[in-house]
């Protein structure tokens, strides 16, 4: 199928880069309990709305999408669905569901389940952040616009088949179907929570949600009704909240837990790398990510191009990558190296605070003015966020920093709006799936720049949201080149409105025990973070 070959060399692309498996491996064994620490507790399990790094993984395997990525890779294959089928115009698509699927509350999926799950996720009502995904699908500005409560381009003609008729060709449209919020769940079970269904998941997944006490500690079960008898592999996973990492990491070593979810704190990096229990500790691989300070494009003075110019001339991003440890490597614009698209030839701005000052006195703010930075609670990113207001201090800016939690990170600058600035790390940009398209919608496009979207510069471009449907337009294999480039010019001409400063590009390390098995890259998932579903303990 055409849409298939367009979408694997994307990904081909990519795989030379991401964490490969190992020449040998441990046998995946079944069974046995772990542990897995965050420091934060987690805000929501509901698919339409969850969309932190912590999250994500939980709900990938709490929920069945028609469509899914082979364990540690880029490359897409049928889940829910058993086929489908795409028309020669890249404007039908038709699913046939596997058989026998069941809900973990015990009912069969059929197709209407797609549909409504969907459905749900575009409309306004949900407030969730990945209705812009869905724009392809016939009938999309009438359910975002609020004047309907159906798509028209989602047909159920029978319980086993799901028809999508799009509006133009969408050359992620089978990503889109893999992403979480094309997760599907029951109906019933989402009207009976009564708004709480972030906390009362029911999904067709490999783990169920066994007990979550808030702020103590989370437990999933192996779902004995999953479609796929091989997955998972392990039993239990035990979600353990309000661990310091610096705590948990030491709670590894001594064998208490699995997976030390935050990482391993830049201060430690360097004593554990060189430990001898270093190698099989350390997973350290590349990853589609960028970490940007977000500037409100609808807040004063921020609204000025200027002003953000000169803030994206003031900020030292050698600094922090020091403050890594090396980890990371300064970021000029928002698509990340690995990413196809990426302008190796542009340099954005330069550190330059003479510059910077320059500018800040054209904008009318030559003594600077005040703000406000927010940033997570947990490092180092409040260091960082230090050193930003470091550099900001010194063109004149005085910027007070408010490190609090994720989830109160997330609301100030999504859900309030409030936020003037916002340091992105501990929440920073990993790809859903691998293609340009996902640094655009999401993050600085349009759709993303509403009540509970990630669009926290509040910047919309509406010539550039042209531009963005035109190269996702590209459907024809023979116009990859020609579809990349055209996102890579995107990007850039971005740089100039300014309304984010890209920071670094960080490279994943995810602590883990010397029972842990499986391949590193199911723990530096492309689509997952990390793979719950395909890591098991050595036997």
């Amino acid at each position: 199928m055409f849409r298939r070959l367009l979408l694997n060399s994307t990904a081909a692309a990519l795989m030379a880069f991401l964490p490969s498996v190992a020449g040998a491996q441990d046998t995946p064994a079944k069974g046995g309990d772990i542990v897995v620490t965050y420091k934060d507790d987690i805000t929501t399990l509901d698919p339409a709305i969850g969309y932190d790094w912590v999250n994500w993984s939980m709900i990938k395997s709490l929920y069945s999408r028609l469509m899914d990525y082979e364990p540690g890779t880029a490359n897409l294959v049928p889940s829910l669905a058993e086929t489908f089928d795409v028309s020669p115009d890249g404007l039908t698509y038709t699913f046939k569901l596997r058989p026998g699927v069941k809900f973990s509350n015990g009912r069969t999926v059929v197709a209407s389940d797609v549909k409504y799950s969907i459905e749900r996720a575009v409309n306004p009502k949900t407030q969730g952040p990945g209705a812009g995904f869905f724009g392809a699908i016939a009938g999309f500005d009438a359910v975002s616009g609020g004047t309907s409560e159906t798509l028209s381009g989602i047909e159920t003609p029978d319980d086993q088949t799901v028809i999508f008729k799009l509006s133009r060709p969408d050359a992620t449209f089978l990503h889109v179907l893999a992403i979480n919020f094309a997760s599907v769940v029951p109906k019933e079970a989402v009207e009976a929570a009564n708004g709480d269904f972030g906390k009362q998941p029911v999904g067709s997944g490999t783990f169920i949600l066994k007990d979550w006490t808030i702020g103590q500690k989370l437990v999933f079960d192996r779902n004995p009704d999953y479609f796929n008898k091989d997955l998972p592999y392990i039993d239990k996973v035990t979600v353990e909240v309000g661990q310091e990492p610096l705590v948990a990491l030491l709670r590894l070593q001594k064998g208490e837990v699995d997976i030390a979810g935050d990482g391993i704190p830049p201060a430690k990096f360097l004593e554990i790398k060189n430990s001898p229990e270093g190698a099989q500790m350390i997973v350290d691989g590349e990853q589609l990510h960028t970490g940007y300070l977000t500037l409100n494009t609808k807040i004063k003075p921020l609204d000025d191009v200027k002003v953000r110019q000169a803030i994206n001339m003031a900020v030292n991003k050698e600094r922090i990558t020091r403050i890594l440890n090396g980890r990371a490597t300064p970021a000029n614009q928002p698509l990340p190296p690995l990413m196809p698209g990426y302008d190796k030839g542009f340099t954005g701005y330069a550190y330059d605070v003479e510059k910077a000052k320059a500018l800040l006195a054209e904008a009318g703010y030559p003594d600077g003015f005040e703000t406000v930075l927010f940033s997570t609670n947990t490092d180092p990113q409040p260091r960082i966020a230090q050193a930003i207001q470091q550099d900001l201090a010194a063109i004149g800016i005085k910027a007070e920093v408010r490190a609090l939690a994720q989830g109160n990170v997330i609301a100030a600058g999504g859900t309030e709006g409030e936020a003037p600035m916002v340091w992105s790390g501990g929440m920073a940009w990993i790809a859903d799936f691998p293609d340009p398209s996902n640094f655009y919608g999401p993050i600085l496009g349009c759709a993303g720049a509403v009540q509970g979207g990630w669009n926290w510069s509040w910047y919309c471009n509406e010539a550039l949201d042209k531009r963005a449907i035109e190269a996702d337009s590209m459907s024809d294999p023979d116009k990859v080149a020609e579809r990349q480039a055209a996102w890579g010019k995107i990007f850039t001409d971005i740089m100039a409105d300014a309304p984010w400063v890209p920071v670094i590009n960080e490279r994943r390390v995810v602590a883990k025990s010397a029972r842990m098995g499986g391949p590193d890259n199911i723990y530096i998932d492309p689509t997952r973070v990390i793979n719950y579903d395909a890591i098991f303990v050595k036997q």
